[in-house]
């Protein structure tokens, strides 16, 4: 009986290494889940990056418009700065969400890299983004009528995935 005691250990080991090379190996890193597409954007009461009272950011979320979480200390969405930039240009109504971040890092880095914001909302302890499914920044959400979530960018944006998550926008 001892001698099977010595070779639990060893079955343990092959155990999971059945489970990983069956489960593990198969998963896409890549893959994004977009759990709150098609519902109503979560209810979110934040204050403004310029000190102002807690704001309904449901209330500011008209169709088509974009809610961008972000940070200063995130290097990708330094990157994606020049693609919401372009956005702002072309008329694209972008709400920011400063994302665990302190208020004077964030005004410092729109201040260096441009503001593309129609308004920033600062969420210091990540809570809203965790109502929203934020799994790291940058995420961008595209809104429908009735403030429903229509679709979820992970990464930073592009000229290019920022049209397409604009195309996914009904007409009118």
């Amino acid at each position: 009986m001892k001698r099977w005691l010595a070779f639990a250990p060893l079955a343990a080991l092959a155990a999971l290494g059945i489970l990983f090379a069956t489960f593990g190996l198969h998963h896409d890193p890549h893959y994004a889940p977009d759990a709150l597409v098609g519902q109503a954007a979560p209810d979110a009461r934040l204050p403004g990056l310029d000190g102002s009272a807690p704001q309904d950011l449901k209330g500011r979320l008209a169709p088509g418009t974009l809610v961008n979480f972000f940070a200063s200390w995130c290097a990708p969405c330094i990157q994606e700065q020049p693609a919401l930039m372009a956005l702002k240009a072309q008329g694209v109504r972008i709400v920011g969400v400063s994302y665990k971040d302190a208020p004077e890092k964030t005004r410092a880095m729109l201040a260096r890299l441009g503001d593309p914001f129609a308004a920033v909302l600062v969420d210091r302890d990540g809570r809203t983004g965790l109502d929203y499914g934020v799994s790291g920044v940058p995420e961008t959400f595209l809104i429908g009528q009735g403030g429903r979530i229509l679709a979820k960018h992970t990464g930073p944006l592009t000229p290019e995935s920022a049209e397409a998550l604009l195309e996914r926008a009904p007409a009118g």
